[in-house]
């Protein structure tokens, strides 16, 4: 199997030029936890924006609860405007199905019904199990199945890939 190597430093960079002709000073950005509430949190400092980032957890609406058990995460949902009416950009780290995105809006929507909910993600992987794309991707790469690509963050909030 060959090597992945893919520069997630450079790849933000690509990621926040993508989000610069997204953004809007009437939106709000909001995180997927853990990676794309990351990259959110440097967004929103390279942005200029004020205040902090939303962030999101998927997991009280995961649909393999089940099998993986409910997430230490559950408490991280914090959203630190009203979501009603409010045009949402989520951020996440690495796009697969679409699971933890249909499960992020559901989550989303239990505190209130958005204008609008725009996505954009470091990396787009393909395999989608269910009709949700991104409107900007820094990268769109293919593993295996079994494959897992994880974002990671150093203690100085540098990024990097863990590719298993």
């Amino acid at each position: 199997m060959s090597t992945l190597l893919l520069d997630a430093e450079a790849l933000y960079a690509d990621l926040l030029k993508g989000v610069q002709r997204l953004y809007r000073p009437d939106m709000a950005l909001v995180g997927i936890w853990s990676g794309g509430a990351w990259l959110a949190e440097r967004l929103q400092r390279d942005l200029g924006l004020a205040g902090e980032p939303g962030v999101i957890s998927s997991s009280l609406h995961r649909d393999d609860f089940g099998t993986k058990g409910m997430s230490a995460s559950s408490d991280h949902t914090k959203l630190p405007f009203a979501v009603d009416g409010q045009h949402i950009l989520m951020i996440d780290d690495v796009l697969y199905t679409g699971r933890t995105t249909r499960a992020v809006i559901n989550e989303l929507f239990d505190f209130g019904r958005p204008a609008s909910v725009t996505l954009a993600v470091l990396v787009d992987r393909g395999g989608r199990e269910l009709p949700i794309e991104p409107v900007f991707s820094a990268a769109r790469v293919h593993l295996a199945t079994e494959q897992r690509l994880r974002l990671a963050r150093d203690a100085d909030g540098r990024f990097s890939f863990d590719v298993r």
